[in-house]
This record gives C-alpha cells, sequence and structure tokens, in this order.
C-alpha cells in the first residue's frame, strides 16, 4: 500500500490500483481582479494528477497578464540565458563568480565557486584539455 494525498486527509491504495476521486466545479475569487471564475472538474483532476496540492489563486486573463509582465520586466544588460537547463529553466539568472583561467590567465566567470585548491579553465581553454570523447566513429577510435 502506498499514500495518495491529492488535498485532505490520507486515503490509502493497493499498489496497482486505480484510484479516482470525484470532483465538482468549484468558484473562487481571482486575487487580482476580485472577479469570481470557475475551477473546474477537469481542471482540478489535472492537479491532482500533477501532484499540486493549491488552488489556483488568479484567473485565467489575470494568470496571463502576470506571466507576460514577469517576462517583459527580467533585466537586458548584464543578464545571461543560460537556457532551459541552467536554474530553474532559465527563467533566474545562473549565479556566476570570477575566476582566472590557470591556463592563459584570463578573467573568466563559473557557475561554482573555486575553492583554490584545484584549477579552473576558460571555455576555450578547457575545451583544448578536455579529452576527447569515447563515441562510435570518433578520432581516438579510428587511430587505434
Amino acid at each position: 500500500m502506498y499514500l495518495v494525498r491529492p488535498r485532505g486527509p490520507h486515503i490509502f491504495v493497493p499498489r496497482g490500483k486505480r484510484f479516482s476521486l470525484s470532483f465538482a466545479d468549484k468558484t473562487l475569487v481571482c486575487r487580482d481582479c476580485k472577479a469570481n471564475f470557475t475551477f473546474t472538474a477537469g481542471e482540478q483532476e489535472f492537479y491532482a494528477n500533477k501532484g499540486l496540492q493549491n488552488e489556483p489563486v488568479r484567473c485565467s486573463s489575470c494568470r496571463s497578464n502576470r506571466k507576460t509582465t514577469t517576462t517583459r520586466s527580467e533585466p537586458e544588460e548584464g543578464y545571461v540565458r543560460y537556457g532551459v537547463f541552467a536554474s530553474f529553466g532559465g527563467r533566474t539568472p545562473r549565479q556566476m563568480h570570477p575566476a582566472t583561467c590557470a591556463e592563459c590567465g584570463m578573467m573568466t566567470e563559473v557557475p561554482f565557486q573555486p575553492r583554490g585548491d584545484r584549477p579552473v579553465y576558460c571555455s576555450a581553454c578547457y575545451s583544448k584539455m578536455r579529452p576527447p570523447s569515447d563515441t562510435p566513429g570518433s578520432s581516438s577510435e579510428r587511430a587505434s
């Protein structure tokens, strides 16, 4: 048995058994515009399946307005977006730390705090020092 807790009291369900709750539409009040909006049974089921425990606090129009204003207010200058793999989907800037490359002596930034016990390299020097990959068809495999 394992614990299923979409909301409310603990419910124990045997492994391998399907578990379903019956949901009913709810009327909620938007935090921003104070208008009533419907939290449908389908949306509630989606939230439960995703493990989301909090009900929405904004209507769909206020939610979309908030997303667009949040995206536009990000600082442009001095902000480097590292893509979806860095810090929560690329929404927050990665904490970078200054360092001096041990090979060429240039200043660089790295995503970790250098401790001083190991050398730190800039991207160009690191690429030169990294051993060739062992993928099929690579030059190291053909040479042997």
